[in-house]
């Protein structure tokens, strides 16, 4: 049992960066050592806080790794939604699953690289703005996830802030971030080393250039839908968009899930924004809903996914549920062109 607060020992396996790998010993110390007493000083904070969250780590089923190499967007351009919980946990859970998961952290605001234990203000610290505008290998950029093996994060600086200004100019800016994903995989197979089993791209609330760059970047889109009635249209906007895509920039973008966020039971409204939804959409909406949680919302706040802050919590259990379904489908398709009825849901949303 891994017991919460608790650093895991730094994984052997998966394509690992050496400054990555050598800057995560550093700060971690001795691998595989306890703390004097048994009790971290996470613990003793938390204790100190009145945290009552659970403190061991149920046993996980290990998780089908998927027919390909997957790239998923995140995306929602309504703002909290839940899209960066989202990319946060499913990363968590995948990983922690047996699968290997990399977080690519396109929002300026850098919550999902806060969330994963990297310190964005760090001085010197190569992050996605540097990929994007400066061509530098997205490799350089990667970081371990402290508290999870297997999850890495290309985090967001607050220079990404400046990055759409800045890609208006650059030939070819739809497919910086395509390339940057393209041009790993040749370095991973060059030693080889085999890809992550899935990249997870949180993308900013909005459609402009980062958001294009995720999607012309990915093979799916995931979307979190939060159970409200504006959540519908944002939805079809957003789905237009994704046709949009498909028609000009990457035809093999496929509307991958719908995942539904924030879910109260005690409302009808609710359940009537999921019965609306799962009607539209009934082969996409994952069939694990997100609910309302407060350790949800306070696991950023000590660097961590609520995975490993609140592991038998209700949150965890739903986003690893939602991260089973997400491996069975990647483990049982292969990313290609796909029909998706946007004609028909826009008009049934509109």
């Amino acid at each position: 049992m891994t017991k919460k607060g608790q650093r895991p020992t730094l994984t052997e396996s998966a394509w690992v960066p050496a400054a990555a790998r050598a800057e995560f010993a550093a700060t971690s110390g001795a691998e595989g050592t306890e703390p004097e007493g048994g009790v971290s000083a996470y613990d003793e904070q938390l204790l100190r806080f009145g945290g009552d969250v659970s403190r061991e780590t149920p046993p996980v089923a290990p998780l089908p790794r998927p027919a390909s190499p997957r790239v998923i967007a995140v995306s929602n351009q309504k703002g909290g939604v839940g899209k960066t919980s989202t990319a946060v946990n499913l990363a968590a859970a995948l990983a922690e699953g047996g699968l290997t998961v990399l977080v690519i952290d396109m929002d300026p605001q850098g919550n999902a690289s806060t969330a994963l234990g990297v310190d964005r203000h760090a001085e010197g610290l190569l992050g996605v703005y540097d990929v994007l505008a400066g061509d530098r290998p997205l490799l350089r950029t990667v970081r371990p996830c402290p508290e999870i093996p297997d999850l890495w994060v290309a985090p967001a600086t607050i220079d990404l802030a400046g990055a759409e200004v800045e890609l208006v100019t650059i030939d070819h800016r739809e497919y910086r971030l395509r390339s940057a994903v393209e041009r790993l995989r040749v370095q991973l197979e060059r030693n080889r080393i085999g890809p992550p089993d899935f990249i997870l791209i949180d993308c900013p609330p909005s459609l402009g250039l980062l958001t294009l760059n995720a999607l012309v970047a990915a093979d799916e889109v995931l979307i979190p839908i939060q159970c409200e009635y504006y959540a519908l249209e944002g939805l079809t906007q957003l789905v237009r968009t994704v046709r949009l895509v498909q028609a000009g920039l990457n035809p093999a973008l496929t509307l991958g899930a719908i995942l539904l966020t924030m879910y109260d039971g005690r409302t009808r409204l609710a359940a009537q924004v999921a019965d609306e939804v799962r009607t539209h959409f009934p082969d996409s909406v994952l069939a694990a809903t997100i609910p309302r949680t407060v350790r949800i919302s306070e696991a950023p706040s000590y660097g961590q996914s609520v995975i490993t802050y609140d592991p038998s919590g209700v949150g965890a259990r739903a986003y690893r549920d939602a991260a089973g379904e997400v491996a069975a489908r990647a483990a049982a398709t292969r990313p290609g062109p796909d029909d998706i009825d946007t004609a028909r849901s826009e008009a049934s949303l509109s």
